[in-house]
């Protein structure tokens, strides 16, 4: 019969442990934004986009995406940005918002960054108002700031104001 010990206690250390977060990363008129990799459920190239009577600009239209009908919101308007050029082809991230899918149209999709949550910022005084409502917050890359997107404000339009 062998006898049982208790568990051995082992003391927690005081080192602060940075949580790494990671993001996909995409370029909308030469800002850098990222979304959190967890939220991304596919990265898409150029589809073809079926237009959505009476919805608000932003909404892009839908595309069949497998089978699944998926809402196509054109980020460029969502953050009061000019159109993207008929030329400019553009990618789309695919976003899981409470059970749904939305394609979220950009002008390219980058790699992947994993960045320390210390580096973290909230936003800077000078950034515009509609993209503060959209967004958690930045991190100061080496040459560029790269601005968080939140999924869920920025697919909220019940605050978008009348243009």
């Amino acid at each position: 019969m062998s006898a049982r010990l208790p568990a051995k206690r082992t003391q927690a250390t005081e080192v602060s442990v940075a949580k790494n977060e990671d993001f996909v990363t995409a370029t909308i008129a030469d800002q850098l934004f990222g979304i959190p990799v967890l939220q991304v459920q596919d990265v898409l190239g150029p589809q073809k986009i079926t237009r959505i009577p009476l919805a608000p600009p932003e909404v892009a239209g839908s595309l069949n995406l497998r089978g699944r009908i998926v809402t196509a919101i054109d980020v460029r308007l969502r953050l009061g940005l000019p159109k993207a050029t008929k030329e400019s082809k553009g990618m789309s991230i695919v976003v899981d918002h409470k059970g749904e899918l939305y394609s979220l149209m950009v002008d390219s999709v980058g790699e992947v960054l994993s960045l320390s949550g210390d580096d973290f910022e909230r936003h800077p005084a000078t950034m515009d108002q509609r993209w503060r409502e959209v967004s958690t917050g930045i991190y100061r890359l080496k040459e560029t700031l790269l601005v968080v997107l939140d999924v869920s404000r920025l697919l909220n339009f019940a605050n978008i104001e009348a243009a």
